[in-house]
C-alpha cells in the first residue's frame, strides 16, 4: 500500500517484528509496508495495542533490547535504519530524523535549562561553541513562536506551561533541519487552543523545512488536518490506507468505520444520538490468526475471513483495504439509540448545586494567585453541566470546592439546600457528592484487587456491612459498568485504561451519589474507549437520576454528553447557558476560538480564530474585561479599563462581554474575526 507520486524519503517493507516475553516470540507488526514521500505528512492510527508506537520507533531504531526484527527494511533514503552502524545512527538522530513525544514533561530535563537543552543539539550536531549555541536556540526559540525566548530559554521545563513544553520539543527537534520528523502522539492532553497552535506549528514548519512528517494518533480529527494520507493500523497489520480526505469519507475496512463511529461530532447529542464502541477487544499480543485480523470484531466477517488472510483490495487511487467484501462497509448499520435503551428515573425539579461568589485564592511565591474569582452556579437535578476553558482557567480548583477537597476562599456552596462551603462535611454529604479522574492509576489503590477496592467503597460510602451484602450489591455494581467477575479478582496494573475507569466509576456510584464530579474521564484513553466509558455515563445519569459536572478539554464530547455548558477563562465564568446556545452565535468571543479550535473531519471546516499571546497569569489577571488582551473582537479602551456586563439571549444563554446578542450575532456569523491580535 503506497504512492510514488514524489520522491520517497521513508520507506517500511514487509518489517515483521516480535517482543521477547518469557522465553516467547510475540509478533506486534506483521508485513507492514508504507511509504512518506518527500515533505509528505503520514498519519497512522489505531487503538492501543495496534503497533503504531513500536513502527514509529523502529522508523529511529529505538526499539528495546527484547524486541526481535523477524524480518523486512525500513529504508531512509536508500539506507537501512535496521542494519546502520552506530555512527552512522548517531550521524542521523538528531541531525536528519527526529523525533516528538507524547509527554514533554518526561522527554525534557528536569535540571537543565530549556535553552542549554536545545543548545545541546546545536552543539553536537553543528559543532558550536557553547555561546553560539545559545544563541541559535534562541533564535529557534522564536521560530516555534515562543513569545520572549530569552526569557524562555533561561527557565526551567516546570516553568512553563504544556503547550510551550511541547513547543520546546520541536524546537530540539527541527535544530538541525532534519528529513524526517516522528510525532508520537505530540497533542494529547493539550488544550482545543494549544492543541491547534501547535498543529499550526507543525504545518508551518513541514513548509519551511520541507521535512517528512509520521503523525502516530488515535485523534482522527488531527490526523485528518494535518496528514496527506493515512494507514489503518490493528493488532500489526496495516489493513486501509489511502489520501485522508477520501479514507474518512468514505472508509472501505469495517474497522476504520467503526473508529470514525466511535467519535463524538459537533452537533452529536446523547439522547439523539448513539456512539458505537466496538464490539470486543484486540486479540492478544503474540495470537496466531489465520484469517483476518479483526473477523471476530467485524459485523460482516464470514468463514473465509476467518479461515484466510485477505489481500489489499484496491478501492480507488492510491486506496486499499484489506477486505474481501469492502463494498458492503458503507451499508453496515449503526446501532439503536441510547435513548431507546434505559428507562429515565424520576428527577425532583429545582436546584442541586448551587454556588454564590465562590472564590479559591492560593499564596505563591509572595504573591496570591486567585484561581477561582467570584464564581456564581448552578445545577440542577438529573442535570448534566459541561464546564470547559483552557487549563489554568480553574476548572480543576472549582471541582475540587465543589467535592471537598478544598476550601472555598470566600463565597457559599449550597448542596440540595445545605450549606457545605467547608471541605469538613458531614458522611451524608461526602457520599452524595462524588469524584471521577482524569488518570485512574492515581485514583485506585495499586496493591488491592478489584473487589477490595469496590468492597471498601460500599463500607465506607454506603455503610454495607456483611461480606455476603457486599458480594451481593458489589456484583450488581460491576455489572451496571460493564465489569466482568474475572476482573473483579485482579489489581488495576493488570487492567486495560478503559476498565480501570469503569472501576473508577463503579466506585464512584458504590454510595448512591445525586452528583458526580467528572474531571477529564476520557481524555487519555483510545476512541473505542471512550466512546463505551461516554456510553456508560449517560446510562448511568439516566437511569440512576444523578448529575453530573463534566470537565473536558474535548469540546465535541463536552456538546454530546451535556445539558447545559458554562465555559470559564481566568478564573471567571464568561459564557453559559444550554448546550445548543451556547455552540450557536452569539456567544463569547472566547467561546468561538474554543470551537474554531476543534479537529475535525470536514476539509470545509471554516477556519480557526487565533489566539495571541497566552493566558495571563492569575496573580495578575488584566483590567476591564480579562479577556481583552487575546480577543479577536476588542473594541480598545472600554474593553480595557471597564468590566463587561452580562449579556443575555433569547434561548436562555448569558456571557459577559460588551457587544451585544444582535451585534454579536451578526459578527460571528458574516465576518471573519480580526486576528491580528491588540
Amino acid at each position: 500500500m503506497s504512492t510514488t507520486e514524489r520522491r520517497q524519503a521513508v520507506r517500511i517493507e514487509g518489517l515483521t517484528v516480535a517482543y521477547r516475553r518469557r522465553g516467547r516470540l510475540l509478533r506486534v507488526l506483521d508485513d507492514v509496508s508504507l511509504s512518506i514521500g518527500a515533505g509528505e505528512a503520514y498519519g497512522l492510527v489505531g487503538e492501543s495495542g495496534c503497533g503504531k508506537t513500536t513502527v514509529a520507533m523502529s522508523l529511529m531504531r529505538y526499539l528495546p533490547d527484547n524486541a526481535v526484527v523477524e524480518s523486512g527494511r525500513v529504508l531512509f533514503g536508500d539506507e537501512d535504519v535496521l542494519t546502520a552502524s552506530p555512527s552512522t545512527l548517531r550521524a542521523w538522530r538528531g541531525n536528519r530524523m527526529a523525533m516528538v513525544y507524547q509527554d514533554p514533561g518526561t522527554a525534557l530535563n528536569p535540571s537543565i535549562k530549556v535553552g542549554e537543552q536545545i543548545a545541546e543539539v546545536y552543539r553536537f550536531h553543528r559543532g558550536m561553541n557553547r555561546s553560539e549555541a545559545l544563541a541559535a536556540a534562541v533564535e529557534m526559540l522564536s521560530t516555534v513562536q515562543i513569545s520572549a525566548p530569552d526569557g524562555v530559554a533561561r527557565r526551567y521545563p516546570h516553568e512553563l506551561s504544556g503547550g510551550q513544553q511541547q513547543r520546546i520539543m520541536f524546537a530540539m527537534a527541527l535544530a538541525t533541519d532534519p528529513d524526517l520528523l516522528v510525532l508520537d502522539e505530540p497533542t494529547t492532553g493539550l488544550d482545543a487552543t494549544v492543541e491547534a497552535e501547535v498543529l499550526d506549528l507543525v504545518e508551518q514548519l513541514r513548509a519551511q523545512f520541507d521535512t517528512s512528517i509520521l503523525f502516530v494518533s488515535h485523534n482522527l480529527g488531527i490526523v485528518a488536518r494535518v496528514c496527506e494520507r493515512v494507514g489503518v493500523l490493528y493488532a500489526g497489520r496495516l489493513i486501509e490506507e489511502g489520501p485522508a480526505t477520501e479514507l474518512f469519507r468514505d472508509p472501505r475496512h469495517p474497522y476504520t468505520l467503526a473508529l470514525l463511529r466511535c467519535m463524538p461530532r459537533m452537533g452529536m447529542r446523547k439522547d439523539t444520538d448513539r456512539l458505537d464502541p466496538i464490539p470486543g477487544s484486540l486479540p492478544p499480543i503474540g495470537a496466531d490468526i489465520a484469517g483476518c485480523v479483526y473477523a471476530e470484531r467485524c459485523p460482516i466477517a464470514r468463514d473465509r475471513c476467518r479461515a484466510e488472510p485477505p489481500p489489499v483490495e484496491p478501492v480507488g487511487p492510491g486506496h486499499g483495504s484489506r477486505c474481501f467484501y469492502h463494498e458492503e462497509v458503507p451499508a453496515i448499520p449503526v446501532r439503536t439509540r441510547a435513548s431507546d435503551e434505559v428507562a429515565p428515573a424520576a428527577v425532583p425539579d429545582g436546584v442541586l448545586l448551587k454556588l454564590d461568589e465562590c472564590v479559591k485564592s492560593y499564596g505563591s511565591g509572595g504573591n496570591q494567585v486567585t484561581a477561582v474569582a467570584g464564581v456564581d452556579l448552578e445545577v440542577g437535578h438529573g442535570e448534566v453541566l459541561g464546564l470547559v476553558g483552557e487549563s489554568g482557567s480553574g476548572k480543576t480548583s472549582l471541582a475540587k470546592c465543589i467535592v471537598g477537597l478544598l476550601d472555598p476562599s470566600a463565597g457559599t456552596i449550597a448542596f440540595d439546600s445545605s450549606d457545605v462551603t467547608s471541605a469538613r462535611r458531614p458522611r451524608e454529604a461526602r457520599r452524595r457528592l462524588q469524584m471521577v479522574f482524569q488518570n485512574p492509576d492515581n485514583a485506585l489503590n495499586p496493591s488491592h484487587s478489584v473487589r477490595t477496592i469496590l468492597r471498601r467503597s460500599l463500607e465506607l460510602l454506603a455503610g454495607v456491612r456483611g461480606r455476603d451484602r457486599q458480594d451481593e450489591q458489589m456484583d450488581d455494581l460491576a455489572r451496571s459498568v460493564r465489569l466482568e467477575p474475572r476482573h473483579l479478582d485482579v489489581r488495576p496494573s493488570a487492567l486495560s485504561g478503559g476498565l480501570k475507569q469503569r472501576v473508577a466509576i463503579a466506585r464512584s456510584f458504590a454510595g448512591n451519589p445525586s452528583l458526580v464530579l467528572c474531571d477529564e474521564p476520557t481524555s487519555a484513553l483510545d476512541v473505542s474507549v471512550q466512546a463505551a466509558i461516554l456510553n456508560l455515563l449517560v446510562e448511568l445519569q439516566r437511569r440512576e437520576g444523578v448529575s453530573y459536572v463534566f470537565i473536558s478539554h474535548d469540546l465535541a464530547v463536552v456538546r454530546y454528553v451535556s445539558d447545559r455548558i458554562a465555559v470559564m477563562y481566568l478564573g471567571q465564568i464568561v459564557d453559559v447557558g444550554p448546550a445548543d446556545a451556547v455552540f450557536q452565535p452569539p456567544h463569547h468571543p472566547y467561546t468561538e476560538a474554543l470551537l474554531s479550535a476543534i479537529p475535525t473531519l470536514d476539509p470545509e471546516a471554516k477556519t480557526r480564530m487565533k489566539l495571541h499571546g497566552t493566558l495571563p497569569s492569575p496573580s495578575d489577571p488584566p483590567s476591564g474585561c480579562r479577556f481583552h488582551t487575546r480577543c479577536p473582537r476588542f473594541l480598545g479602551d472600554v474593553c480595557v479599563n471597564v468590566e463587561p456586563p452580562w449579556q443575555a439571549t433569547a434561548d436562555g444563554e448569558r456571557y459577559r462581554c460588551h457587544i451585544e446578542p444582535g451585534e454579536l450575532a451578526r459578527l460571528q456569523a458574516d465576518q471573519e474575526p480580526d486576528t491580528t491580535g491588540v
